[in-house]
């Protein structure tokens, strides 16, 4: 199976789950997108070479995992297919900045190497918990809770349409690739080729959207979704973001690898 295939199975995957009862579908979206955006901000608002502060961090989306019975192979795969733009954003950050900050078994380290690694690593935990909040909500309930959080309407239509036709987008670029596959008889495809099949691709979206304009025009389209709106804020709602808020406090404030090394240590003896 091609590797866009693959991602359209496991997003379309992603999104059944949001339909099955778990301890976390339960929550008001509102409360999982607060969630989620504090989880994102505390770990943006690291330095830039922290690395070890990060580690505890993880125990925020494989605990939402688990409270939505969000499998991990679904969610590795998903980050893996996105982790070259990590890899780009930083690679070249062990060759700017080449001063030793620490040496670890006789090998000295760059402050450049840690960046990079630091930059890995937020990109897989705030990629894990945008993917567990779009399995364990959906799409279109976000979107609803993004708007009664006060998001301008126009923004959220924008998401719903974006969401809907990227999918149908990537199908049409999946059909594509297996038929030049088909046509080939295994020869790789050349660099030539892909300027005919962008093209091609970028013509059959502008005639869809078209279609799909005048469509929508024809059906009273208003430049609005309109959407009943889910989840009530409950207790628990408000007990999960504070606990979530608390965490996220205490994270930022203090050096839970460092404590949590100590404690290991102390055991240990």
């Amino acid at each position: 199976m091609s590797p866009i295939n693959t991602a359209l199975r496991d997003f379309e995957s992603l999104e059944r789950l949001a339909t099955e009862p778990s301890a976390l579908s339960a929550l008001d979206p509102r409360a999982k997108i607060l969630a989620t955006l504090g989880f994102i901000f505390t770990v943006v608002s690291f330095h830039r070479t922290s690395v070890a502060a990060l580690l505890p961090l993880a125990a925020f989306p494989v605990v939402l995992a688990a409270l939505g019975n969000v499998p991990w192979r679904m969610i590795g795969r998903s980050v893996l297919l996105a982790s070259p733009f990590a890899v780009m954003l930083g690679m070249f950050n062990p060759l700017l900045d080449q001063q030793t900050v620490l040496t670890m078994a006789g090998v000295p380290v760059s402050s450049g190497f840690l960046s990079f690694v630091s930059i890995l690593i937020r990109f897989a935990l705030t990629v894990s918990a945008g993917l567990i909040l779009l399995a364990s909500t959906g799409f279109h309930p976000i979107c609803s809770g993004l708007s009664r959080l006060g998001l301008p309407q126009l923004f959220t239509t924008q998401l719903l349409l974006l969401h809907r036709y990227a999918l149908v987008l990537a199908g049409e670029t999946a059909r594509m690739s297996l038929a030049r596959e088909l046509r080939a008889n295994g020869r790789p495809m050349r660099l030539a080729i892909y300027g005919p099949l962008l093209g091609h691709l970028l013509l059959r979206a502008l005639q869809r959207a078209q279609r799909v304009h005048q469509a929508m025009l024809s059906r009273g389209f208003d430049g609005g979704l309109h959407r009943p709106a889910t989840g009530h804020w409950q207790h628990r709602d408000t007990l999960f973001l504070s606990a979530c808020m608390l965490g996220f406090v205490l994270a930022r404030q203090l050096d839970l690898a460092h404590l949590l090394g100590a404690l290991v240590l102390a055991v240990a003896r």
